[in-house]
Order: C-alpha cells, then sequence, then structure tokens
C-alpha cells in the first residue's frame, strides 16, 4: 500500500506533466515559444543548496495573471527577503507561518519539488488562483528545503504593493 506521502508525489509528478503539457498549449505554443516552461521551473529543490530561479517562478505567475487580464508583477528583493524568512520559519515549524499585514497576499505550499508542481496546485485550487491575480504590483518569492521536517520543501509567495 502506498503512503500518503508517496502518492502525493506520484500525484504532484503527474500534475506537473499536465502543467508542461498545458504550459504550451495554454501559453502560446510549442516548447520553443516564450510562454513554454524554463528548466527552472522544473529544477528540484528538495535536495541541500537547491538555489530557486525567483525572477522565472514570477514570469510564470505573471503568464497566468495575463491570461486573466492582471498587470504583471514585478520582483521585489525584499519581498524575496520576506518570503524567504517565512518560507524558513515555515520549513522548521512545519506550521504554516501567519500573513504579515503589509502583505497584499501570500501563498503557501508544502511537499512540491519543483515551483511548476506548487503553482500548479495553486492554479488549480480556486482560492489560490484568486490570490494569484489579487491587485498587487510586486512579489517575493522563495523556498526552504528541511529533509527532516513532514515535507521536505516549503513554498512561500507574497505579493505586495
Amino acid at each position: 500500500m502506498l503512503s500518503s506521502r508517496k502518492i502525493l508525489a506520484v500525484s504532484a509528478m503527474a500534475l506537473a506533466s499536465v502543467v508542461a503539457l498545458a504550459g504550451c498549449s495554454s501559453f502560446g505554443g510549442g516548447a520553443s515559444s516564450a510562454g513554454a516552461l524554463t528548466p527552472a521551473l522544473s529544477a528540484r529543490m528538495d535536495q541541500p543548496n537547491a538555489v530557486l530561479d525567483s525572477q522565472q517562478a514570477i514570469n510564470l505567475v505573471n503568464a497566468y495573471r495575463a491570461t486573466r487580464n492582471m498587470p504583471p508583477l514585478v520582483a521585489d528583493a525584499g519581498l524575496n527577503g520576506t518570503a524567504q524568512a517565512l518560507a524558513s520559519q515555515y520549513a522548521q515549524t512545519n506550521q504554516a507561518p501567519a500573513k504579515p499585514q503589509a502583505l497584499v497576499e501570500m501563498k503557501l505550499s508544502a511537499g512540491y519539488a519543483t515551483f511548476a508542481e506548487t503553482f500548479s496546485g495553486w492554479r488549480n485550487s480556486p482560492a489560490d488562483a484568486n490570490a494569484l491575480v489579487a491587485p498587487a504590483t510586486k512579489a517575493g518569492v522563495a523556498v526552504a528545503f528541511n529533509p527532516t521536517s513532514s515535507y521536505g520543501v516549503h513554498w512561500v509567495l507574497v505579493l505586495g504593493n
């Protein structure tokens, strides 16, 4: 019998495949199109010293926002720092951190190895999808890996003005 963690991993891998295909068709064509997923979005973060390409992650969020007629978000170093502090806290405590009052929106996720999988989870949840198109101008995104935590990988996306 499969454990719930293995089921989650298998489901995430299947979802990532769907995201890759949907990304190619939803954002303008084949693998050579400007909207195709970049390797950075499928880079695994479930290992020590993995580095997230936050600009590519925010570009994917912006591609989604464009399909909803929302203006793009600008990557913000300060919000990236906030997201990293929150992701690190989340990874260490296994408890969802509270949204700082200064933020417009905060999205959390845990257990997904790649940003593409994480984004797909958010996009396919009505409440999370609404948050992705919140009226904001800036964004920060981060990931923290803790091999001893329940989920291993912890993601935070923050939106602000």
